[in-house]
């Protein structure tokens, strides 16, 4: 019984190691689909703004323009940032606060069937965007992204210099 446990063990070390060095892949591949597909659809947003302004009107969003432009420019340059992996939590917030908006506006049938019929919340347009900031925003960006080498490269030696004079 004592081998079949130390099998088990082992077995089970061997897979954890194997998924973390999965992680930071796994984290590139999504801030790089849906840092671009953030882009893609804050870039079409921006130019036809006067379409999406009118859009969000008939949604009876305030200020239509300026939560248009505001919407767009948040997924564009969003979008961008993590692609790149620079501020990556940080604008996690505003990407996934625009994602929960357009649910609550634009796909208000999918909120109200959430504990009744949870396939029409989930099939929604919004959801995987959510799904992959809130990813971004919990994990953040992994090893492999602009956050990490400027904290390497700059922070980490600074919070060193500063320790060693105290």
């Amino acid at each position: 019984m004592q081998q079949i446990i130390s099998f088990v063990r082992k077995g089970h070390d061997m897979l954890v190691k194997i998924l973390d060095y999965a992680r930071d892949p796994f984290l590139l591949i999504i801030r790089l689909y849906w840092g671009y597909q953030f882009f893609l659809a804050g870039k079409g947003k921006l130019e036809n703004l006067e379409r999406t302004a009118g859009f969000f009107a008939e949604l009876q969003i305030p200020m239509p323009k300026f939560n248009a432009l505001l919407a767009a420019s948040t997924e564009c340059f969003g979008g961008l940032l993590l692609i790149f992996g620079l501020a990556s939590r940080l604008v996690s917030i505003p990407l996934a606060f625009t994602m929960v908006v357009a649910y609550i506006t634009a796909h208000r049938e999918g909120v109200d069937a959430l504990f009744s019929d949870p396939s029409k919340f989930f099939e929604q347009s919004p959801f995987l965007f959510l799904y992959a900031s809130v990813i971004v925003l919990t994990c953040g960006p992994g090893r492999l992204s602009l956050d990490t080498i400027i904290y390497k490269f700059f922070l980490a030696k600074e919070n060193q210099e500063t320790s060693g004079k105290s």
